[in-house]
C-alpha cells in the first residue's frame, strides 16, 4: 500500500491533545465574562472569529499550505461556522452574562450527550457501543457531582437563558459530526476556513446591531478577546479537527466533560479552593466517562486490521 495513509499517533497523544482542547476552550468561559463587560457579544465573537482566522492564514502561508478554493468546499466551511462559532459562540456570550457558572457549565457540557445520540438517530457514521453510552452517561453524572447538585436548583429560573445554553451545545453536536466531511484536508484548513466564513458573517451583523466605532471597551476586555481569539479559537480549531478525525465526533466532544474537572483544578491549585468528597467522586466519574468514550477496544481494533482475518472490518 503506498504510504500515503500513515498509522495514526498514539492513543497516548490524541488524549493529551484532548485535554489541551478542554483546558483551551475551558478557559474561554473566563475569556468571555471578562469581553462581554465592555463588548456586546457579536462584536466579540465577530472580532474573535476574524482574528483566530487571520491569523491561522497567515501561519498556512508560512507552512505552504493552501486554501481550498472550489465552491462545495467553502459551502461546507460556512455550514460548519454556522455549528461551530457564529451560533453557539454568541448564544454562549448572551447567556453567560445571566446564567449561574455551575449552571451554564452544565447545561453547555452536554454536547456529547446529544452527539451520541444524533451518530445513533441519524447518521450513524461510527460504532456506537454500549460503553460509550456508559461514557456520555458517567460523565454527565460527574458533572453533577462536581459542581454540586444543589446547581440545578436555579433550573428553570432564567429560562430563556438555559435553553440558549442547550440549543448551543447541540449546535457543537452537529458541528462534530459535520466536521468529519473535511477529512484529507490539513487541520488547519477547515479551521481558517471555517473562522474566516464565521467572520464574514458576523461582522456586517456587528456593524448594523452594535455599531463597533461606538464602543469603549476596557483594556480588561480588548486582553481577553485577544488571549481568546489566539489560543482558545485559533489554536484549538486547529486541535479540534485532527481529533474529530483520530477520536470521532463522540470521543472529540468528550472534552465537554473535561472543562469543569480542569476549572476546580485552576481552584485548587491557584485559588486555595478545597473540594469536598463528592466533588472527588464526580472528577472520578468524568476520567472513566471520557476514557469509556474516547479509548478504542483493543481487541477490536487489532481484529479490524488482522490481515489473517477474513472477515470485513
Amino acid at each position: 500500500m503506498h504510504p500515503s495513509h500513515p498509522r495514526p499517533p498514539s492513543i497516548a497523544v490524541e488524549l493529551a491533545l484532548l485535554l489541551a482542547l478542554a483546558t483551551l476552550w475551558g478557559a474561554s468561559y473566563t475569556f468571555i465574562k471578562i469581553g462581554v463587560a465592555t463588548i456586546p457579544p457579536v462584536t466579540l465573537i465577530a472580532a474573535r472569529t476574524l482574528i483566530a482566522g487571520v491569523l491561522l492564514l497567515i501561519i498556512m502561508r508560512w507552512r505552504g499550505i493552501t486554501l481550498p478554493m472550489d465552491a462545495a468546499t467553502w459551502r461546507r466551511f460556512l455550514w460548519q461556522a454556522c455549528l461551530n462559532s457564529v451560533i453557539p459562540w454568541t448564544m454562549l456570550a448572551w447567556s453567560v452574562r445571566s446564567l449561574d457558572a455551575g449552571l451554564a457549565t452544565i447545561l453547555n457540557s452536554t454536547s456529547p450527550i446529544f452527539t451520541f445520540f444524533l451518530t445513533l438517530a441519524i447518521t450513524r457514521h461510527e460504532a456506537l457501543a454500549p460503553r460509550k453510552l456508559f461514557g456520555v452517561c458517567a460523565g454527565m453524572a460527574g458533572i453533577c457531582l462536581i459542581v454540586g447538585v444543589e446547581a440545578l436548583n436555579g433550573l428553570g429560573d432564567q429560562l430563556v437563558a438555559q435553553i440558549v445554553a442547550v440549543l448551543a451545545a447541540i449546535c457543537y453536536a452537529g458541528a462534530a459530526i459535520f466536521g468529519r466531511g473535511f477529512k484529507g484536508l490539513d487541520p488547519m484548513a477547515p479551521a481558517a476556513g471555517s473562522l474566516l466564513a464565521g467572520a464574514a458573517i458576523l461582522i456586517p451583523l456587528s456593524l448594523v446591531v452594535d455599531r463597533p466605532w461606538t464602543l469603549a471597551p476596557s483594556a480588561g476586555s480588548m486582553l481577553a478577546l485577544l488571549v481568546l481569539a489566539v489560543f482558545s479559537t485559533a489554536l484549538a480549531f486547529v486541535i479540534y479537527f485532527r481529533l474529530v478525525q483520530t477520536l470521532g465526533s463522540v470521543g472529540t466532544t468528550a472534552q465537554a466533560y473535561l472543562r469543569v474537572p480542569i476549572g476546580v483544578t485552576v481552584g485548587v491549585v491557584f485559588l486555595g479552593e478545597s473540594l469536598t468528597a463528592t466533588a472527588w467522586s464526580g472528577l472520578a466519574c468524568v476520567v472513566l466517562g471520557v476514557a469509556a468514550m474516547t479509548i478504542p477496544a483493543r481487541k477490536v481494533v487489532a481484529r479490524a486490521h488482522d490481515p489473517c482475518d477474513g472477515r470485513q472490518a
